[in-house]
């Protein structure tokens, strides 16, 4: 059984940092894309970064240049270093990974971590 747990979060001031971290446990035939969505109240989950299996990368336009997305596969891990951060980044942040198995493309979500950003 996969699980994604994620860590990292917090309380930080408008212009600090934080990195978040997210471990897979269990095997996916493939790994196709990790990436990391956020959710604030009221609003629709967005996507903010991702990584694809051969590495590039994708990044919301509201968060180019503050925000890194990397991952460490020996340590089945993808990270989000956040910079620069602002209030409206406040959100819940979820590690997503779009993988493949016999099944067909399946995603997998964790439990979210919460990030607040105070001004």
């Amino acid at each position: 059984q996969v699980q994604l747990v994620e860590s990292g979060g917090g309380l930080v001031q408008a212009g600090g940092s934080l990195r978040l971290s997210c471990v897979k446990s269990g095997s996916i035939f493939r790994v196709n894309v990790m990436g990391w969505y956020r959710q604030a109240p009221g609003e629709q989950r967005e996507l903010v970064a991702a990584i694809i299996s051969g590495g590039s990368t994708n990044y919301a336009d509201s968060v180019k240049g503050r925000f890194t997305i990397s991952r460490d596969n020996a340590k089945n891990t993808v990270y989000l270093q956040m910079n620069s951060l602002k209030p409206e980044d406040t959100a819940v942040y979820y590690c997503n990974i779009k993988g493949a198995g016999v099944a067909g493309p399946r995603d997998y979500w964790g439990q979210g971590t919460q990030v607040t950003v105070s001004s």
